[in-house]
C-alpha cells in the first residue's frame, strides 16, 4: 500500500456505504502513503462521500460535476408480476423463469436474500448469493463462478446493481423493488438510480434482456406505480402469475424465445 500513487474508488457511494465495502475502503485508506491521489467517482455526491472525503483531505479535495447522463429504460423489456404472497414469488421464479438461462435476482436485504438462496437450493438449483457483509477474496470468487457458468442463479444486494457486466445475463428478477429513505417527507421511496442500475445488468451489449418485478401487496404496487411515473415508462403486466403462457408470452416479447 505504501508505494501507491493514485488510488481510484469507482461507484464510490456504493463503496462508501454501510452496505458495501465501507471497512475494506478504511482499511485501505490507513495504509496509503500521504502524498496519495485519491480519485472518487459517482453518480451521486452525498453526505457520506463528503465526509469521506473531507477525512483524507481536509478542505484541499477538488469537485469536478459533470452533466448527468440521461439513462434509458428502453434496452430491456420490464414486466411486473403480482403475486399474492412471498411463497408465490419463490414459485414465479422457479417455475417460470429459471429454466430460461443465468439471472441475477436483487433482493433488499441479507435475511432476504439467505431465505431465497435456501428455498432454491432445496428445489435443486445451483445458487450462489453474494452482499457486503462477505470478505473481498469471497465476493470475487463468488462472481468468478457465475461468470464461467458454474451457478445459474446469483441473488444479490445492490452490491451488484453497478458495475457488474455478463453477457451471458439476460434475465434479471426484483424480488423486492429498492428503496432509500427520504428526509424529506420521513418515508421509504423508491431508489430510482438503483433500480435504473439494477435493469441495466439484462441485455449486456446491445444483447435482448428482460426484467420482472415481483410484487405482493398494495405498497409493492405504489412503489412499482412511483418507478413508473418517474421515468415515464409504462411497465407491462403479466397478467397472472401462475399462467406458463403469459410468462411464454411476455419473454417471446421480449425475443428470448
Amino acid at each position: 500500500m505504501n508505494a501507491m500513487t493514485i488510488l481510484v474508488f469507482d461507484e464510490a457511494d456504493h463503496m462508501l456505504a454501510e452496505a458495501g465495502f465501507k471497512q475494506d475502503s478504511e482499511r485501505i485508506i490507513k495504509g496509503l502513503r500521504p502524498n496519495c491521489q485519491v480519485l472518487l467517482f459517482s453518480a451521486t455526491f452525498n453526505t457520506t462521500l463528503k465526509e469521506f472525503a473531507r477525512q483524507i483531505s481536509g478542505n484541499e479535495c477538488n469537485h469536478l460535476f459533470v452533466k448527468k447522463e440521461e439513462l434509458s429504460l428502453d434496452s430491456v423489456k420490464q414486466y411486473k408480476v403480482y403475486c399474492p404472497d412471498e411463497v408465490s414469488k419463490i414459485m414465479v421464479i422457479k417455475d417460470k423463469i429459471l429454466e430460461m438461462a443465468q439471472i441475477i435476482i436483487f433482493v433488499r436485504t441479507r435475511n432476504s436474500a439467505s431465505m431465497l438462496h435456501r428455498s432454491l437450493v432445496e428445489y435443486g438449483y445451483q445458487v450462489t448469493t453474494i452482499q457486503g457483509a462477505f470478505k473481498q477474496e469471497y465476493r470475487d470468487t463468488i462472481v468468478k463462478e457465475f461468470k464461467e457458468g458454474l451457478t445459474q442463479v446469483l441473488i444479490s444486494t445492490d452490491l451488484l446493481a453497478r458495475g457488474f457486466d455478463q453477457p451471458q445475463v439476460n434475465l434479471v428478477v426484483n424480488y423486492d423493488l429498492p428503496l432509500q429513505y427520504d428526509p424529506w417527507n420521513k418515508k421509504r421511496e423508491p431508489d430510482y438510480e438503483v433500480y435504473l442500475h439494477r435493469i441495466g445488468r439484462a441485455g449486456r451489449f446491445g444483447r435482448k434482456g428482460a426484467v420482472f418485478n415481483l410484487l405482493c401487496n398494495d405498497r409493492d404496487n405504489m412503489l412499482m406505480t412511483k418507478i413508473e411515473n418517474y421515468f415515464n415508462s409504462p411497465v407491462a403486466e403479466v397478467a397472472s402469475w401462475e399462467s406458463d403462457g403469459d410468462f411464454e408470452e411476455a419473454l417471446k416479447s421480449a425475443g428470448l424465445m
